[in-house]
């Protein structure tokens, strides 16, 4: 074949920096996204954060003119217009004047409110500066400040250390004493029975069951901390001992015909088990609390749902105009081409933030109209949804979807939840109509609540219960909601009542 000249015509989609750039923008959280405005507003001198109350040039940012339009003011006009005098301001404009001498018996607290809300007063004796300060305590740290407290020789100190070392975040010990007295130095002539004698004086430190090596080592240690006046304390010890694996398998019947336990004996017994924490370690919390900050806000007025963006979590931008009437059309100089850069970067990232908004107000919108009945009366009322209706309803594609509803919250008057939330797959039921995943989960969770804790309901039976309601869902479907919920097999739900 010889070559040849063929004319085609097609679409291609170019990836600009600016699309890149909205794309990028879109799909952030509302903390990754004040992330990165306040590094642009760092980089970029041409963006500025627009405060409220501010009086500025309202005119258009984005057009062409702006560049030109405001010329910078002289540094007199500057200072007068920023920096106010006490003579030039008029009766009322300062709340309070400083006095040149305080009275005797005045304190200066009482003058002037410090803005430190957190500072000790003068008899404070109580104010804590590591209690206000310091972050999460560990449970390493926990146990080390308490050994620090316990006198014993170096030896014993440094197999406590070892020890503290290999109890985990629940606080049991993962390694057997065999191969913790194996870790030390043959010269040190560390002999097995030393390390049990050090953990059992561990064992003694709060909280309570630490340092145990399963789990009946740590009820027993968390019942022997008890007061001997307790009631059951003796039957309870004795069950936790020898009939633990039946308590856990719930055998009532061959528990108590081992223990000689009547059922309502027995179920004190179980009480008095189900108050010790089988997790001692989780007591102590060593993580910062997670914060989640909501994009929308969905409320009610005059039985219509409104939906607005949380302006707190919007930091509002603007091109600076006296930066920008330094930059002059005609000039090819290094700093004004510089300055050219930054003002057309600063406009693009505004306009990918109103796009951002923009798109995240027509989802919203969107999905708080196909879910009326979940702000109205719940998670039963919750409709079958998926990326598809959304897209079609907005004319954007399922991708974009995605990244506007991931790691996007909404405050509605149930609580704050993320947008993919109110996405599920559908049921069909027995009338031609379809019921949410969600929909089923509520029901199931709500069954298995007012089920007889004697008798719990089977997967079986729970199917068949919404069978009669006109959902039909297999008996399989049902333990995969189930285990979604985290609720436990029938099995394990039945209770000595």
């Amino acid at each position: 074949m010889k070559p040849s000249l063929v004319l085609k015509m097609g679409q291609q989609l170019t990836m600009t920096p600016q699309l890149q750039q909205a794309i990028r923008l879109l799909q952030l959280s509302t903390l990754d996204l004040q992330q990165e405005i306040q590094e642009a507003l760092e980089s970029n001198p041409m963006l500025e954060r627009q405060e409220d109350g501010d009086d500025f040039d309202n005119s258009d940012p984005m057009a062409d003119g702006a560049e030109s339009s405001a010329p910078a003011p002289s540094k007199e006009e500057s200072y007068q217009e920023t920096t106010p005098t006490v003579d030039n301001l008029e009766d009322g404009e300062w709340g309070e004047r400083i006095p040149n001498e305080l009275p005797v018996d005045t304190a200066w607290e009482d003058i002037y409110q410090t803005s430190a809300s957190s500072l000790p007063s003068n008899d404070d004796d109580e104010w804590d500066f590591t209690t206000r300060t310091s972050s999460g305590e560990s449970l390493h740290s926990h146990l080390l400040w308490q050994l620090n407290l316990a006198p014993m020789s170096d030896k014993d100190r440094l197999i406590a250390a070892t020890l503290i070392d290999c109890i985990n975040n629940d606080g049991y010990l993962e390694e057997t004493l065999e191969e913790v007295t194996e870790s030390f130095d043959p010269e040190l002539d560390v002999e097995l029975d030393e390390v049990e004698v050090v953990l059992h004086r561990i064992q003694q430190f709060e909280p309570a069951g630490i340092g145990a090596r399963d789990l009946r080592e740590c009820l027993l240690l968390q019942l022997r901390q008890l007061p001997a006046s307790t009631p059951w304390l003796n039957e309870t010890q004795r069950v936790v001992s020898d009939y633990l694996e039946l308590l856990g398998s719930r055998d009532y019947a061959q528990l108590m015909r081992r223990t000689k336990l009547k059922e309502d004996e027995l179920r004190q017994v179980i009480d008095l088990i189900q108050r010790l924490n089988p997790r001692p370690g989780s007591q102590i919390e060593s993580s910062e609390p997670e914060y989640v900050v909501p994009d929308v806000i969905v409320r009610k007025h005059n039985d219509r749902w409104l939906v607005e963006l949380n302006q707190e979590a919007m930091p509002r931008l603007r091109v600076n105009p006296q930066y920008a009437g330094f930059v002059k059309r005609a000039d090819s100089s290094a700093d004004n081409t510089f300055m050219r850069n930054q003002l057309q970067e600063a406009r693009w990232f505004i306009k990918s933030l109103q796009s951002r908004n923009e798109t995240l107000m027509k989802v919203a919108t969107q999905i708080v109209e196909h879910q009326r009945g979940f702000l109205d009366y719940g998670d039963e009322a919750m409709k079958p949804l998926v990326l598809h209706d959304i897209a079609e309803a907005v004319g954007m594609h399922e991708s974009t979807i995605s990244r506007v509803t991931t790691q996007k919250f909404m405050h509605t008057p149930r609580g704050i939840y993320e947008l993919k939330y109110f996405f599920s797959s559908h049921v069909s039921t027995s009338e031609g109509g379809e019921c949410s995943s969600t929909a089923i989960r509520a029901i199931i969770k709500k069954l298995v609540a007012a089920e007889n804790a004697k008798k719990p309901l089977s997967d079986s039976k729970i199917a068949g219960l919404l069978e009669a309601q006109g959902i039909q869902v297999a008996r399989r479907t049902v333990a995969k909601y189930r285990e979604s919920l985290g609720i436990a097999p029938s099995s394990e739900r039945k209770r000595l009542m």
